[in-house]
């Protein structure tokens, strides 16, 4: 699951950052309104995280312009601002949760999956390509019936594959979507993990599933005969 953060407490925002990461989320990070009204709009994700005081755009304005256009984001909002006011007034302009700070990160996990719930169809808990499935709920991949053993990074690359079987992925939309990051140096680690992945997952089976896209990037699918 991919979630923006527009938080512009950096100790708040690495702390929830961390937290999220190690329950095996994706982040990304904006530290002021406008920023993160711009990723909104430019990224894919499954759930924002709004905190309500940010420079350059407060996060109600944030929210309400993210309702004109993107109905169904589920939008967690994060405040000090503890009156009923407060909150009747942020969950009039569309958000789906408020939370009050400080809070405890488990307080906030429960009201991340309870909205992840909420929002988009659930996932099917297997992912399948021909005889090669990876189990949502158990973490478990397998090829032919055999199982396979990946690292978590080589985990969620492979399920970031599965999810778009025969689309070609660019190595910036791996890293956004995978890492959590966007820059051109990143790439020669992307292509280290594809083929550690590869390794594991066609060496010794048939047919070859993870390609290379010269100049484009990589694509999971079953070739053509």
């Amino acid at each position: 699951m991919h979630i923006l953060l527009v938080e512009d407490e950096k100790k708040v925002a690495s702390f929830i950052q961390r937290g999220l990461e190690a329950e095996h989320y994706t982040i990304d990070v904006a530290y002021d309104g406008e920023t993160g009204l711009t990723q909104v709009f430019d990224g894919d994700y499954d759930l924002l995280i709004l905190d309500v005081m940010l420079p350059k755009r407060d996060g109600l304005s944030v929210l309400q312009e993210v309702r004109r256009h993107k109905l169904n984001l589920p939008v967690l909002l994060l405040t000090a601002r503890d009156t009923v006011a407060d909150k009747v007034a942020g969950l009039d302009r569309g958000a789906d949760d408020y939370l009050t700070k400080p809070f405890a990160f488990e307080e906030l996990l429960a009201r991340v999956r309870a909205l992840l719930r909420r929002g988009a169809p659930m996932p099917a808990p297997v992912l399948t390509l021909t005889n090669l499935h990876l189990d949502l709920v158990t973490r478990q991949v397998t090829r032919a019936g055999k199982r396979i053993d990946l690292t978590a990074k080589e985990f969620a690359l492979l399920e970031f594959f599965l999810r778009h079987p025969g689309r070609v992925l660019s190595r910036t939309l791996i890293a956004q979507h995978v890492w959590g990051v966007d820059f051109d140096t990143f790439t020669n680690v992307i292509d280290v993990y594809v083929n550690y992945l590869r390794k594991k997952i066609d060496t010794d089976f048939e047919p070859k599933l993870l390609h290379t896209v010269r100049g484009a990037g990589y694509v999971l699918k079953v070739p053509e005969i």
